[in-house]
């Protein structure tokens, strides 16, 4: 079946999650991607279990490693040197989380392939980018959440920090890394030229603060913590109904007013201090209390329903067993037997699953012999070598 990125060949030397993520994303899209790991270990989410599946891979492994083929190959050497740089030779793409630096010490920097294939997108994923001052340090989701200040929004207003609950600062810099690398493909095969694109975990989710860092340039205020409210739009966080939270997101004055018609108050619409959204967030401390009695009164999934018929935004707060055998989702074919599918739904070339992820070097002869058309004798030699 042809798919959007038929005919791309990806060369992956990134492992952990965010290149990882971004690399399945251009698999799922139909790219070819060789994921490059060291003969000895491979990838290290490899061994971060259990759980486990019945093939011994990780899920976190399986989790971002699919539509893709596993080539180990021992980087240190000249010989594995040598075969990153013939495959990059006639790669469309080649993706890297290595510190700055280190891919110079291999003769795979971008200066080093761009020599051999002009038209290259080389894209180069660290936790703080190729210059600066904080270049040199090691980027985890973790620490990059508490340095971006992600953490000192995140959690109840009084008390301590909390981290997102998946490593979301990595996500949002895979997804950063995918669009960039489409633009610069875009620019390669409309010119003949390719590029570098710099992708850093810090910038990523600095860049991901969006209207909160907005609200700090504008007002000079440091951004209090909201916990599970919104700090410029009201009502909109969680609620506690008879039998447990759920949530309410009113996006206008509009939606508001229904809201009041199906509380039976509408007073509170009326209210100069509630009518309009700035007033209710200047008013939010008299008017939550008030629609919290309120909602006490019945279980969270009639409120739901009743909203939804409304067309109010409103959701349970699911846990994961129920949101993975929700209907919708599974409707979706989001859900495979060990890990979620492409969430993107194209009309004409769809994203599939071709390929589970793979064990380390399951694919190693096979990628040697086509790409590179090296024979048996010569691929044994390699392997008694500790080249592959």
């Amino acid at each position: 079946m042809n798919q959007a990125l038929s005919g791309i060949r990806v060369l992956d030397f990134t492992r952990v999650l965010a290149g990882p993520f971004c690399t399945m994303l251009l698999g799922d899209m139909g790219a070819e991607v060789i994921k490059l790991e060291n003969p000895s270990s491979g990838d290290e989410t490899r061994q971060w279990g259990p759980p486990w599946d019945k093939k011994a891979l990780s899920a976190y492994f399986l989790s971002v490693n699919r539509n893709k083929r596993s080539l180990t190959l021992n980087l240190k050497t000249e010989a594995g040197q040598s075969i990153a740089r013939q495959l990059a030779a006639d790669s469309h793409i080649v993706i890297e989380n290595f510190k700055p630096g280190e891919m110079a010490r291999f003769g795979l920097s971008y200066a080093d392939l761009q020599a051999i294939n002009p038209a290259l997108v080389y894209c180069s994923i660290t936790g703080f980018g190729q210059t600066g001052p904080y270049r040199d340090l090691p980027g985890y989701d973790y620490a990059i959440q508490a340095m971006s200040g992600l953490m000192s929004i995140t959690g109840p207003v009084e008390g301590e920090s909390y981290k997102v609950g998946v490593a979301i600062s990595d996500v949002v810099t895979g997804l950063f890394a995918l669009s960039s690398i489409l633009a610069a493909l875009h620019h390669s095969q409309r010119t003949g030229e390719g590029q570098q694109i710099d992708i850093a975990l810090l910038d990523s989710q600095v860049a991901s603060l969006v209207n909160v860092a907005s609200n700090y340039l504008v007002s000079g205020q440091p951004p209090p913590r909201f916990a599970n409210q919104h700090p410029n739009i009201v009502p909109y966080q969680t609620f506690r109904a008879a039998d447990g939270e759920f949530v309410l997101a009113v996006g206008n004055d509009r939606q508001f007013g229904q809201l009041c018609a199906l509380l039976e108050r509408p007073d509170l619409r009326d209210d100069p201090r509630y009518a309009a959204n700035p007033a209710r967030v200047a008013n939010r401390e008299t008017l939550i209390p008030i629609l919290q009695t309120i909602f006490e009164q019945r279980p969270a999934n009639a409120w739901v329903d009743d909203l939804l018929k409304l067309g109010i935004p409103a959701a349970p707060i699911n846990d994961i067993p129920t949101i993975l055998n929700d209907p919708h989702v599974q409707a979706r074919k989001l859900v495979h037997e060990n890990f979620i599918g492409p969430p993107m739904q194209f009309s004409a070339t769809p994203a599939q699953v071709v390929l589970q992820p793979p064990m380390l070097g399951q694919h190693t002869n096979e990628i040697l012999c086509d790409r590179l058309k090296l024979d048996d004798d010569t691929i044994a030699a390699y392997r008694a070598a500790g080249v592959v």
